[in-house]
Parts: C-alpha cells; sequence; structure tokens
C-alpha cells in the first residue's frame, strides 16, 4: 500500500472513530473526493485492515460504518500544521469579538495537547513556531463588540436546555434597557453577534435577532420552551444577505458584473445559495435569495460601476446613484 492510500485509510478510520454513527459511503466520498466506487473500496479496505470495525443501518436505510475509538489511540498524532492552525483560528475568534469561543478553542488546544506523549510534543514545537510566524490576518475594519462570558454561559444553558431566557436588553435609540423574555434558539456570529429567538409572549411570531452587547444581564428561568422540529439555524441565515432580517425585502437578487470584473467576481460566494451565469459578453450574472437591501448596498459599493443591480428594483434604485467609475481596483 503507498503512503498516500495509507494516509486516506487513517483518515477513514478517524472519521469512522470520531463520529458517533459512524460514516457512510456519501461522507468518503464528501471528504475525499472520490467517486461511490473508490469509496467501497476504500471502505472494503477499512474492514479489512480494522476487523472490529461496526456497521449498521441507521433509520433512512443508509450502512454506517464505525470504529471504536480505542483502536487508533496509537496511530494518531499532532502535526504541526494541525497545530498552529487551532492558534490562528484562536486568534482570528479574538478579533472577531468571540473571546469566549476563543476561549473553548484554547481549551480544547490544550486538552489535545495533554494526550499528547511529551517527546512528540517537543518535536512539535520547532516546526509548529515557524508556522505560526509564517501565518498573519489582515486587518479588517468592524465593530468589536465584547461579550460576557457570563452572559454567553447563560444564554448557552437556556438553549442546550431549551428553557425561556430573561434579559435585560437595550434596544437601539433605548436610553435604558428593559426586561424581556425569550426563547433563544442559536446563536448568530458574523460582524456581530447575536441570539437568535422569538420573545415568549410571540411565540408565533417571527423569529428575531438580539445583540449580544445589547444584553446586560440574563438569568436563566425553569419554563420550557419546544424549539420548532423544522427551524434551521442556517436556513435562517441563509434568509439574508449578512445578518439583518426584513420579511418584505425577502426575495431574488440579480447582478451583473461587467466583463472587466467577471474574473475578480467569480473567486466571491456572495451567498451560500448563489447561482451564476456566464454571459456570452463576458459578463457575470449572480443571483440568490435573500434580504438586506443596505448591507447588500454598501458591499456593492466598492465594485463601483462594474456591477450593475437588475433585481429588485428597489435595491437598484438604492445603488444606482453610488456607483463610481474612478476606483482604481475592484475587491
Amino acid at each position: 500500500m503507498s503512503f498516500s492510500k495509507a494516509e486516506q485509510l487513517l483518515d477513514a478510520a478517524t472519521m469512522a472513530s470520531g463520529r458517533l454513527q459512524g460514516i457512510t459511503i456519501d461522507d468518503v466520498m464528501s471528504r475525499f473526493r472520490v467517486a461511490r466506487r473508490t469509496a467501497q473500496r476504500l471502505l472494503h479496505t477499512l474492514e479489512a485492515h480494522f476487523p472490529d470495525v461496526e456497521t449498521h443501518l441507521d433509520d433512512e436505510g443508509r450502512k454506517r460504518w464505525r470504529l471504536p475509538p480505542a483502536h487508533l489511540r496509537d496511530l494518531l498524532t499532532l502535526s504541526p500544521e494541525e497545530l498552529a492552525a487551532l492558534d490562528l483560528a484562536v486568534t482570528a475568534l479574538k478579533r472577531s469579538g468571540a473571546r469566549v469561543e476563543a476561549r473553548h478553542l484554547t481549551t480544547l488546544r490544550e486538552k489535545i495537547l495533554a494526550l499528547v506523549p511529551r517527546s512528540r510534543v517537543a518535536r512539535l514545537e520547532t516546526d509548529h513556531e515557524a508556522l505560526l510566524q509564517a501565518q498573519g490576518l489582515a486587518a479588517r475594519p468592524g465593530p468589536r463588540p465584547r461579550t460576557d462570558p457570563k452572559i454567553a454561559g447563560v444564554v448557552a444553558e437556556a438553549i442546550k436546555a431549551c428553557c425561556l431566557l430573561d434579559i435585560q436588553y437595550r434596544s437601539r435609540g433605548e436610553a435604558k434597557g428593559r426586561r424581556r423574555r425569550i426563547a433563544p434558539y442559536g446563536v448568530l456570529s458574523g460582524l456581530r453577534r447575536y441570539v437568535v429567538g422569538k420573545p415568549a409572549d410571540a411565540l408565533d411570531g417571527p423569529v428575531r435577532l438580539f445583540r449580544f452587547e445589547a444584553i446586560t444581564s440574563a438569568s436563566l428561568t425553569k419554563t420550557a420552551f419546544v424549539r420548532p422540529s423544522d427551524f434551521s439555524l442556517q436556513d435562517f441565515a441563509d434568509r439574508a444577505f449578512g445578518t439583518f432580517q426584513n420579511e418584505e425585502e425577502y426575495g431574488q437578487v440579480v447582478w451583473r458584473f461587467a466583463p472587466a470584473a467577471a474574473e475578480q467576481a467569480r473567486e466571491f460566494e456572495f451567498h451560500p445559495q448563489q447561482v451564476v451565469e456566464e454571459e456570452k459578453d463576458g459578463s457575470l450574472i449572480v443571483r440568490f435569495k435573500a434580504a438586506g437591501h443596505l448591507e447588500m448596498c454598501w458591499f456593492l459599493y466598492s465594485w463601483g460601476n462594474q456591477v450593475e443591480v437588475l433585481a429588485p428594483e428597489r435595491l437598484r434604485r438604492m445603488c444606482a446613484a453610488h456607483r463610481r467609475g474612478d476606483f482604481a481596483a475592484m475587491p
């Protein structure tokens, strides 16, 4: 077996051991970007080299492979690249204001290192330091709201326990905050962090966003709520360009990038659900469904007159007077 095949087999074994329900053929195809037949051969090899592999059918009738964790303990080690990536992620989280998550990731890093034999840790240090010095994060302007770790902890407990949350919340324009009771569904992170949920007295109403930095206190109640089974935080997030949600604005968005901007525009993911169309004249059409017209305007301004809004009409009018042609470069 070649080194690359052995490395792939070990990665598959790690996946099968690290996931509670095990892995499917589709998981292997997605992870290694291989055809179905190749994924099947890899799983057959896994069974041959690890006799204790367990297989079962899940609720959807898919076969899953699972490997007890103890079988891999002596085969796995931490690489300098992985350790440097963890440190870079911690730095990125701190810069974005997610200090609670940065602290959790730092603790995870320490736990991982505690499991690595001392002799291996010593060999890691030199390469790790070199990699860390060669990596950096570009400065990006944006709000750096501070999140109180105690408040973040209470919010997390409420989400896990599905219990209503009492918060002291100051809306924009309010001099003082007021007490609110909410049902928290999750936390959305972007330029700012938001608690996603509904007011307890309007559970039949729309989902709302509550800015973390506007919560001055939080306490867990003993009143349970039922999170809607059809609610997906990611689907909710995908309904906006950025974070702002507005049902009246939600709809089809169409942008046309001029031929001179098309090559750079192809490098962007403007929205997770975008559809891209190549035009005969070299221009690029981007389509997606979302709300957040003001945030779209802020973003499109940096492209000057190299982008044109085709739909919706309201967004086109908002951007029309701000399409400049004197920018020296595009994003």
